[in-house]
């Protein structure tokens, strides 16, 4: 096991390397590349990655606290069982994840590309997903309860059980979301029935 500390990166390849592990504690990475590095079980707390490329890094266990992922890349990487608690992960794309068991906290995953993602019976409230990609995203029972989802797409995302009360749904399609067994407060309802054309007094 290894431990950085307040260390700062820029442009390093770290591709193919071994930190399985490792400790990360209020380090930089700008424009590095993790691609197909061994970080199972690492952990990570008040960092930040900036543009950094995750691509096919076995990042499966790893839990990070406070830190930052912005404009990253994680297709293909595996995310299996890992967990991100207040993270910042703004503009990253996870298209291809393996995100099977990843549990999110709290945060801001604003303009991320979550599509084809599996968040079924997920605890994901308060959580900010402001302009997200949810394509054919399965919330099947996920609780969503204050999440801002303004503006997020979800085309095709499996919604059927879950909990959408207190949510902030503005600027999303009402009219294109199958919301068979979905959980909604009064405001909501109100919401969908007026995006039908229904005047409510």
């Amino acid at each position: 096991m290894f431990q950085y500390k307040d260390q700062e990166y820029e442009g390093v390849h770290f591709e193919g390397r071994d930190l399985r592990y490792g400790e990360l504690i209020s380090c930089v990475f700008k424009q590095c590349t993790f691609m197909n590095a061994s970080m199972e079980e690492i952990e990570t707390s008040n960092c930040r990655f900036i543009e950094c490329d995750f691509k096919g890094a076995s990042m499966n266990g790893s839990i990070h606290r406070e830190s930052a992922f912005e404009n990253c890349l994680f297709g293909g990487a595996n995310l299996f069982a890992s967990k991100f608690t207040s993270c910042k992960m703004t503009g990253s794309d996870f298209s291809g994840a393996q995100m099977d068991g990843i549990t999110l906290s709290q945060g801001d995953w604003s303009y991320t590309n979550l599509r084809h993602t599996r968040l079924g019976k997920q605890d994901l409230r308060g959580i900010r997903f402001f302009e997200a990609d949810f394509t054919d995203t399965d919330f099947t029972k996920a609780d969503l309860r204050d999440c801002d989802l303004t503006r997020a797409v979800l085309s095709r995302a499996k919604l059927q059980g879950a909990d959408l009360r207190g949510a902030n749904l503005e600027g999303i399609d009402l009219k294109s979301l199958d919301i068979k067994g979905v959980r909604l407060d009064r405001e909501q309802a109100v919401l969908f029935v007026r995006s039908y054309g229904a005047k409510v007094d």
